[in-house]
Parts: structure tokens; C-alpha cells; sequence
């Protein structure tokens, strides 16, 4: 079999996305902080991109009409002095003081100003917190050590990771010196910390209170099963005592902690800043996309007009600027159709979900991103990246684009209706319920069904636990 070299032509098409597509594609899907964090980024890389700052001398001025303020200056005009003098000044006191040689002194109240430090709000850690108080005690430089270790191998919650075997190999100390410090710890604020786990964690704070030799710590001990079911009756036939002291145990072990390290978390709240707002003024509803605090881009005109004089740059100094503006252009022309396309998209989630914004939750329609795709001519992909980590601020609260997007409930007669009023509906019934006899999921089934609303109780459950509702048996009260 020869073989042999052969040159063929073949025409195909294919779609390539040039740098401008790329950059229009990335800050589409980025959210408002990613955003602003993009621009202070090239706003550095990039010498031509700078922010548009308003010049005083543009703004309009404070006096309106045909009056001009003069530059020329003014004539000085003999001051007379027309306010009488006040009787009651004790002239021998002002003439002494104001005869007197050397630099006059006042005394005033002096404040001392505060440090900028004091300024800056740091929540003090639960390491921290924890060695502070080892060191009230005193302790040995073996107990330091030692008390390091243990603070260093505690979790967000207060509890300790690590075994006391653990702890004697990295420290190098006896296990019962552990046992000791670890001891110590336990006794520190908050109760409960340096636990190993939670039936630990609730007897440290049970014999805090003197409650060792009670119901309360049985039932800690040996009863946290029971008691996590609600199944008290065991609890009450194993320990051979009244239901109604039972409840009493119950509700003294409900009010202990079981994350002591909670109130000491270094996770800081994240504030939603809205990309979008929703007003409703009288019965229509105004979209504005939300420009606050986002940087006003131009190319600077400096490169502008040395690239047009043909300065004395060299070709790969041309180059280079000629890259960085084409780069500015397109971020600037990026930004603006990204503010465009969340505007038509608003727009359009408005037009489908007008009932909601009008009425409420109850009345959320069922929709998908091919709806609003067909509405404005965009492809689904283009919507899905608009709508991620997008928020809106209705007169119904803050949403995320993407919550207007539901999966469709079949009713029993009529139109379908949207998965997330199907899950308003059973929180509404939920809340609603006898707490000594909360529903299961078949009765709130059938409740639905009643409302015209056709589900299965897999699909009740479900959407209880996306919304971190207990199963009836964990919801009941006596």
C-alpha cells in the first residue's frame, strides 16, 4: 500500500469569539462586587482607562439669573462700629489681661482625641477570648503550651477536633496534664466550650448550673436519642417519673447552648447590594438599574491625542497603547451592555411576574428562561448568566433573578401554578397547624389537594426540608 501526501481544500464554518465577546460574556455573569473588583483591577493594569471625575468648574453655579459674581476687586469700605457697648463688662480684668506681657493662655476643657485604632471595630475571636482567660489564672509555662494546643484544635462551634492522645504527642505532655488544662478550659466562658461533643457540651453547662444530680443530666446522659425523636414517654418509663417532669427537664435543656463558640464567629454578614430596583408609583412600576458607586470609565486623552499627533513613540510603544485603549473601549462598551441587558431582562421578568410584584408570593406564576429568551430575542445561556447572582429590590423584599424562575405545579382544575407559592402554601399551613398535632406530609397533601393544588407527599417533604422544616414527629409540643 503506497502512501503519498495530497493538499485539499475545505470550507467549514465555525464561531470564534473575539477578545470583545469574551469580555462581554465575563462581566455579564459576574456579580456587582466581581464587577466593581474587575474595574479597580484594570483601572490599574491599564494606563489609557481612567475614572470620569466631574471638574468644578463644570458645575453649575449657586446664583441663578443674569448676575455675575465680579472678579475685579471690590472698593474697602470704613467699618464703623454701631453695636453698643455692654455695661456689665468688668474692664479692670479685660485691660490687665490684655496688658499683660507673654503669650495670653486660656484654660479650656481638654479632651484627648482618640486613637484612629479605636475606629476599627475587630470582634475579639474564641482563641482569644480562651488564652485571655488562662492567663488570669496564672499558669505554668507547660499549662501555656499546652493551653495552645488545645485552643489551636477547636472548631467555630467550641469543640475540641482532637483526642487527648492527639494533644500529648504535638505538646509532648503527660496525658493527665492534659486532662488537667482541658479541665481548666472547660470551666472558662462560654460554658460549654472545649467539649468533645454535645452530650459533653450540655452536661458542662448542666453542672454549671447544679444540675448534676438531676432529670436534666440523665436524660443528657443517657437520653439524647428520646429526646431528639420527642419521644418522651420512654424517656419517662426509663427514668420512672411523671411525663409533666419530663417536659420541665426538657424545656431547662432547651435553653442551653449547643455551640458555645457561636456568638465568638469570625464570619462576617454579607450585605446584598442590588443590581436592580423596582419601585411602584402610583399602579405603575419603575425599573432603575442601579449606577451607584460604579466608576464612570473613559479612555484618557492624553494617549488619544499622542496617538493621533504620531508622537515619537516607537512601533512597539504604538503597539502597546493602541491594545490598551482597543481593551478600555471594549470594557467600557461592556459594562454598558451589561447594564442594558439586566434593564430588558427586569423588564421583561416584570412583564411575565406582574401579578407577584402587584400582590405577592401566592401569586407567582410558573416560568422558565426560555419565556423571557423569546420575550426580548436572547439566547437561554444569556439569560442564565444575567440572572445568576443578580439581585432585585422589590416592594416585596430583595430577590435573586433567578428566584422568579419556577418549575410549574399541575392544579386540580385550572391553570399550573409556581413551585415556590406551592412552598408559601405549606409554610402557611404549617404555621397555621395545632402544635400538640402538626401534620404529616400525606395530611398536608391532601390539604393541598383541597386547595386546588395537585402534589404528592414525597414532594411535600421535599419542599419542607428545602425550607428547613421539621417532620411532624420533631414538631410536636406537649
Amino acid at each position: 500500500m503506497a502512501l503519498e501526501l495530497r493538499q485539499q481544500l475545505k470550507l467549514t464554518q465555525q464561531l470564534i469569539m473575539t477578545p470583545q465577546l469574551q469580555m462581554a460574556i465575563k462581566l455579564l455573569q459576574l456579580s456587582r462586587l466581581e464587577l466593581l473588583n474587575t474595574i479597580r483591577q484594570e483601572l490599574e493594569e491599564n494606563p489609557t482607562l481612567e475614572e470620569e471625575v466631574q471638574d468644578l468648574d463644570d458645575e453649575e453655579p449657586l446664583v441663578e439669573g443674569p448676575e455675575k459674581v465680579s472678579t475685579k476687586p471690590s472698593e474697602t469700605k470704613e467699618i464703623t462700629v454701631e453695636e453698643k457697648i455692654r455695661d456689665d463688662i468688668d474692664w479692670n480684668n479685660y485691660i490687665d489681661e490684655y496688658n499683660s506681657s507673654g503669650k495670653t493662655h486660656f484654660e479650656a476643657e481638654r479632651r484627648d482625641t482618640p486613637n484612629f485604632e479605636s475606629f476599627v471595630a475587630r470582634k475579639e475571636s474564641l482563641r482569644e477570648h480562651l488564652l485571655w482567660q488562662l492567663l488570669m489564672t496564672s499558669p505554668e509555662e507547660a499549662e501555656k503550651t499546652i493551653g495552645s494546643f488545645i485552643v489551636g484544635n477547636l472548631n467555630n462551634d467550641g469543640y475540641l477536633d482532637a483526642t487527648v492522645e492527639d494533644l500529648a504527642m504535638m505538646s509532648g505532655a503527660e496525658p493527665e496534664k492534659i486532662e488537667q488544662v482541658l479541665s481548666l478550659f472547660q470551666t472558662f466562658d462560654p460554658i460549654g466550650v472545649c467539649a468533645r461533643d454535645l452530650s459533653e457540651c450540655l452536661l458542662i453547662q448542666a453542672r454549671h448550673f447544679d444540675l448534676d444530680d438531676t432529670i436534666v443530666a440523665e436524660i443528657i446522659e443517657n437520653h439524647l436519642n428520646h429526646l431528639e425523636n420527642k419521644n418522651y414517654k420512654a424517656i419517662a418509663k426509663s427514668l420512672k417519673v411523671s411525663i409533666e417532669d419530663i417536659i420541665v427537664a426538657v424545656k431547662i435543656i432547651q435553653s442551653l447552648e449547643p455551640k458555645p463558640g457561636r456568638q465568638f464567629t469570625e464570619e462576617e454578614a454579607q450585605y446584598i447590594n442590588p443590581d436592580v430596583f423596582v419601585y411602584k408609583i402610583e399602579d405603575e412600576f419603575i425599573i432603575l438599574v442601579n449606577d451607584d458607586g460604579m466608576p464612570k470609565l473613559r479612555v484618557t486623552n492624553f494617549y488619544k491625542s499622542a496617538i493621533k499627533d504620531d508622537g515619537n513613540f516607537s512601533d512597539d510603544a504604538k503597539d502597546y497603547i493602541q491594545e490598551k485603549m482597543r481593551s478600555a473601549t471594549w470594557l467600557i462598551r461592556s459594562i454598558h451592555q451589561r447594564q442594558k441587558t439586566i434593564y430588558k431582562v427586569m423588564e421583561s421578568i416584570l412583564k411575565f411576574q406582574h401579578d407577584f410584584f402587584k400582590k405577592g408570593i401566592a401569586h407567582l406564576k410558573p416560568m422558565v428562561l426560555r419565556d423571557v429568551a423569546e420575550d426580548i430575542g436572547m439566547h437561554e445561556s444569556t439569560i442564565s448568566r444575567v440572572t445568576t447572582n443578580k439581585y432585585v429590590h422589590t416592594p416585596r423584599g430583595i430577590f435573586e433573578l433567578k428566584y422568579f424562575f419556577n418549575s410549574s405545579i399541575q392544579r386540580v382544575h385550572g391553570e399550573a401554578i409556581a413551585s415556590a407559592s406551592v412552598q408559601e402554601k405549606i409554610k402557611r399551613i404549617i404555621e397555621n397547624e395545632d402544635p400538640k398535632k402538626p401534620y404529616s406530609d400525606d395530611k398536608i397533601s391532601k390539604l393541598l389537594k383541597e386547595a386546588n393544588i395537585n402534589i404528592a407527599r414525597r414532594t411535600v417533604a421535599k419542599y419542607r426540608e428545602m425550607m428547613r422544616i421539621l417532620p411532624s414527629n420533631k414538631r410536636k409540643q406537649f
